[in-house]
């Protein structure tokens, strides 16, 4: 059975026609993140690791929303359009972690 996940209190809705996350037994797929702030709706800021954060946060909402936390967490993927702020992202991401 397949439980669809959508309009998560504190987490940007989604910009299509798909869900934030699906639940198939006990496994949770999140739809991709990206860093919009889910009070204002938008990116509001070019600064990678606040940037960084806000996705986490996003990602932590939904999580949350459903019973679930980071510990949770079986596989992620980031995508970064500039490697040379993998220090910052994965630094970031470990304390989420």
């Amino acid at each position: 059975m397949l439980k669809y996940v959508s309009n998560v209190e504190g987490a940007p809705a989604a910009i299509g026609p798909y869900s934030q996350a699906v639940i198939a037994d006990n496994l949770m797929f999140l739809s991709g993140q990206i860093p919009i702030n889910p009070t204002t709706g938008k990116i509001d800021s070019d600064d990678i690791a606040i940037q960084a954060k806000q996705v986490l946060q996003n990602i932590f909402a939904v999580l949350s929303d459903q019973g679930f936390s980071f510990k949770n967490v079986v596989k992620a993927t980031i995508f970064l359009t500039d490697l040379s702020n993998f220090q910052i992202v994965n630094e970031i991401y470990e304390s989420f972690l």
